[in-house]
């Protein structure tokens, strides 16, 4: 279906990739990892066209219709939710378009041709509609969202809509750069159900651990400047790395214990008469050694120490009787919880149940219309919400802004490693915080509560725009803290990792399970995830 042979490209006078190989064969669903900047978009422009290789080329079957969704979302006017669903937020006039203008050429027996008219052909099938309304249902929409504006909504939602679009047509290779980034936990175990029956093939980048452990079947690593397969899913990948690289570095080891030992017997003999000839010899031997480089140990979670908060009482946070609304919505009708000191509790629930808002409940950001909210003695609360960048002074660099707010034994270079492990490299870390993307805000919180943790910690989504070793180092942060903690996350690797407790939030009730994920499935006597978030 696609395969790439010899392919080198380079950038800003770095080789992303050389000589790369890559094959992706009907019906496999394949990761391609490295970490951020190593060129894994770059090689999704190439396949796409979009971008040229120095050398080297992308070969596709002919018939093959790719489908292709970007990290971000385009722009769209007045459609709805469905219109953008079903193509006519401008693909279909753009695949007229196309199609005019290679008709103009004469050129109607090219892939192109034959790529555009397959996606015309999708979009205006008599069925797409209710394709594209039952990809909506499972990305979670509501029919009522279907015929708004698709601009009122968030940029996470107007994804989803594209995305549906894209399942709707059901192209041959599906192409996802961050699929999940957008999800929330009940869409994405139902976007991942979905692709295990595809029959397409998928090609994907992501940082979700645990959604590649249950699809990808082959690992590309673009590793500085090889890209190198793996077979098995991400989990297999690591151990197949590491067992690589420790054989690489025994033969590495042994190769220069060897060199060092002709090198020597050269030296010690080489203005001997009788042995003159013999360490010549040995100089020859390595000469004609074919060296092995030096391999570099793959990066490990950023494993760093932080201070401890101060201790709270037994009761962290309570809330009683408490009524919630917004205007005629009625979220909650007297519910009452209480936060015991030191646990680690997901929120988890269908979507709309009343998540976030509870959250923001328990940290004082949302006023509700009855009942009673208690802190517990010494409790000091932080609350990381992943839409919010106040706090932040526009004046002050990223590794300013962390310092201010350290403890004064920090030095800058700690700050830095940290700032390092969720993605700020080099000279990012002396920007200012007022150019900074949304997504870059969220992590520069992230990092400022690590160094001067609450006791209390209410976080919203903390994983969004982090990396699979940026969520490592984060789960053995949260691990080792001694808080109280209540998330939200749509990442089934760090709800496994860190939940000591789920509360299960639906039909304006919260229901306590006083153990892990697992348990919380088990006793939901569901068949899946999804049922037992859904029930």
């Amino acid at each position: 279906m696609l395969t790439i042979r010899k392919l080198t490209k380079s950038f800003g006078g770095r080789t992303l990739f050389e000589d790369a190989q890559m094959q992706v064969n009907y019906g496999e669903c394949v990761a391609l990892v490295g970490p951020n900047g190593a060129g894994k978009s770059t090689l999704f422009s190439i396949i796409l066209n979009q971008d040229q290789p120095d050398k080297g080329k992308v070969e596709r079957d002919e018939w093959t219709m790719i489908g292709y969704l970007a990290q971000e979302g385009e722009a769209i006017a007045d459609e709805t939710v469905l219109e953008v669903a079903v193509g006519k937020a401008g693909e279909l006039e753009k695949l007229e378009a196309e199609l005019r203008s290679l008709e103009e050429e004469g050129n109607v027996d090219g892939a192109a041709y034959l790529e555009a008219q397959a996606k015309y052909d999708a979009l205006n099938d008599p069925q797409i509609e209710a394709k594209a309304k039952r990809m909506l249902h499972g990305l979670g929409y509501k029919e009522t969202d279907f015929n708004r504006k698709a601009k009122e909504m968030s940029g996470g939602w107007i994804m989803r809509a594209h995305l549906a679009r894209l399942l709707a047509m059901e192209p041959d290779l599906l192409m996802l750069d961050e699929p999940t980034n957008h999800l929330d936990l009940l869409s994405l175990l139902w976007f991942q159900d979905y692709l295990k029956s595809y029959s397409g093939a998928v090609l994907m980048i992501s940082h979700d651990r645990q959604f590649l452990d249950e699809l990808v079947e082959k690992v590309y690593e673009i590793e500085n400047p090889r890209l190198i397969a793996y077979k098995g899913n991400y989990s297999d990948f690591e151990k197949q790395r590491e067992a690589n690289f420790q054989r690489h570095h025994t033969a590495y080891k042994n190769q220069q214990k060897e060199i060092k030992a002709l090198q020597d017997f050269a030296n010690k003999f080489r203005s001997v008469a009788s042995k003159a000839a013999q360490a010549q010899s040995k100089l020859k031997q390595i000469e004609k050694m074919d060296l092995i480089e030096k391999p570099r140990r793959p990066k490990k979670p950023f494993a760093f120490r932080f201070p401890q908060p101060p201790r709270g009482g037994q009761k962290s946070v309570s809330i009683e009787g408490v009524h919630m609304a917004y205007g005629d919505h009625v979220v909650y009708t007297g519910i009452d919880l209480i936060v015991e000191r030191g646990e680690r509790t997901v929120l988890v629930g269908p979507n709309g149940a009343g998540k976030s808002t509870l959250l923001k409940i328990l940290a004082g950001e949302l006023e509700f219309q009855k009942g009673e909210r208690k802190l517990g003695h010494n409790a000091k609360i932080g609350y990381f919400s992943q839409h919010r960048s106040a706090q932040l002074d526009p004046n002050n660099t990223v590794v300013e802004e962390v310092l201010k707010c350290a403890p004064p034994e920090y030095r800058e270079d700690q700050v830095r490693g940290i700032l390092g492990s969720f993605l700020f490299r080099k000279e990012d870390i002396y920007k200012k915080t007022a150019v900074l993307s949304g997504g870059e805000k969220s992590r520069l919180n992230l990092v400022k509560f690590l160094v001067d943790p609450p006791n209390l910690l209410l976080m919203d989504e903390p994983t969004t725009h982090l990396d699979i070793l940026s969520v490592e180092s984060l789960i053995i942060a949260l691990e080792r803290y001694e808080g109280t903690l209540v998330f939200i996350s749509h990442d089934v690797h760090f709800i496994r990792k860190l939940a000591t407790k789920v509360l299960h939030v639906t039909n304006g009730e919260v229901h306590s399970y006083p153990s892990d994920y697992d348990y919380f499935v088990e006793k939901s006597g569901a068949l899946s995830d999804r049922a037992a978030i859904v029930a």
